[in-house]
């Protein structure tokens, strides 16, 4: 069979219905929510094609600024045979350490009875849905959004509530509008508000506030994922949940190292209210005992160094230059058959078709663009609902500018033949 990507991210009950399947395999009910992702599925779709390809598909960081030199020094240097067994479920104590202290002069201190170090960012996210999503309870999720985040919820029987999303992020009074009409409070609320992924928009300040009020009104929790917020390359800094808030309960925070130094390391760290801890704690327990140690080891000591600040530095420099880039070559090669968000940091365009361009498939989209060589994910790929067929997101943080510019040349080619199938 050949993939593509309407078979990417298909749920493993597919093709096992019945009494006599049932009889083989007797899956639990919350197999149904199993959806998969297409995003993560991408990368062994991409690695099976022979062809060149510009990759825009995968969220991930410039493999070619990856300090990678530096964690092997700092691993020859600071490892022993300490670094190599079973760790402290809640982070290696010096990790935990240097998270503190370098977030002492920053606008959301941490203090490390709120602190638990997470295998990535997704393991903060399926903890907080363990600990706060039943069955049947509501979450609302922005729209589009982070559907790894999304299927988190639906595997812990959550139903969705898909909230617009516009160039001031979530629209939290068509949140009230929407929760009112459906006669039930969410329970958690997940936003993404700093660069959403995949839209690239941050949410308000006036917002953010609002939605505090929202949650403490409903009972609700707020799902504060914030892989992005490092990476502000432009603008001014919007204020956070724990800034609003400080210490507020009903905000579980979910952040990560794999958007700022490497994804393959695996470490992240959530914060929130202390008394929740020892239920993190055990949540984590029931799922990998403890984040990859020797990980723990290079990232705490590569902050210790400065080496973080300095990356970041490195980093906002080069993704405004790829963001410029891509930007250039879209209002060069597209023209005003797209409209795009214009972020101030993290890695994502999102892309809407538009006027003759806007009967075109985005999933058709992607077969045709993969065929031309280069790589996008589909807005259907992106919307719990499926919604979001005329729209596209794009990743510039990955590719290099020369590269970026080749990526949209060739995507303008598949828009062309894309938009004659379509007439046709």
């Amino acid at each position: 069979m050949i993939t593509t990507i309407a078979n990417l991210g298909t749920r493993p009950t597919d093709g096992l219905a019945g009494p006599a399947a049932q009889g083989r395999l007797p899956l639990a009910h919350r197999a149904d929510g199993l959806v998969g992702s297409v995003i993560d599925s991408s990368t062994s779709l991409l690695a099976a094609q022979t062809h060149d390809i510009v990759r825009f598909a995968m969220g991930a960081p410039a493999p070619e600024l990856t300090p990678w030199k530096e964690f092997a020094q700092i691993g020859a240097e600071v490892w022993d045979e300490s670094s190599f067994t079973y760790g402290a479920t809640e982070g290696e104590p010096t990790l935990i350490e240097t998270l503190v202290t370098h977030a002492a002069s920053s606008a959301e201190p941490l203090v490390p009875e709120r602190v638990v170090i997470t295998s990535g960012g997704m393991q903060g996210l399926d903890i907080a849905c363990k600990l706060f999503v039943d069955p049947g309870d509501l979450v609302a999720v922005e729209s589009p959004t982070y559907t790894n985040g999304s299927g988190t919820a639906l595997s812990y029987g959550a139903d969705l509530l898909e909230v617009p999303v516009d160039d001031d992020g979530m629209d939290v009074d068509r949140l009230e509008a929407l929760v009112k009409k459906s006669g039930r409070v969410p329970k958690l609320i997940y936003t993404i508000p700093n660069f959403q992924n995949p839209s690239g928009v941050t949410l308000s300040e006036a917002r953010r506030r609002r939605l505090v009020e929202l949650a403490h009104h409903w009972g609700s929790m707020i799902l504060d994922d914030d892989p992005y917020g490092q990476l502000r390359f432009a603008g001014s800094d919007v204020v956070g949940f724990n800034q609003i808030s400080p210490d507020d309960p009903q905000v579980f925070s979910v952040r990560t190292f794999s958007k700022t130094l490497a994804p393959g390391l695996r470490v992240g760290w959530v914060d929130a209210d202390p008394r929740l801890r020892p239920l993190v704690i055990s949540a984590k327990q029931a799922m990998d005992t403890c984040t990859n140690v020797p990980a723990q080891h290079i990232v705490a000591e590569f902050i210790r160094r400065g080496g973080l600040d300095a990356h970041l530095e490195r980093l906002r420099a080069e993704y405004r230059n790829r963001r410029d880039a891509m930007v250039s070559a879209i209002a060069e090669h597209l023209g005003d058959g797209v409209r795009t968000t214009h972020p101030e940091g993290g890695f994502f365009l999102w892309v809407t078709l538009t006027g003759g361009n806007a009967a075109i498939s985005s999933p058709e989209l992607f077969e045709i663009a993969l065929a031309e060589g280069v790589a996008i994910i589909p807005g259907t790929a992106l919307s719990p609902s499926g919604a979001f067929e005329d729209a596209f997101r794009v990743c510039f943080a990955s590719v290099r500018p020369d590269r970026i510019r080749v990526g949209v040349q060739r995507l303008a080619r598949a828009i062309e033949k894309a938009r004659a199938a379509a007439a046709a």
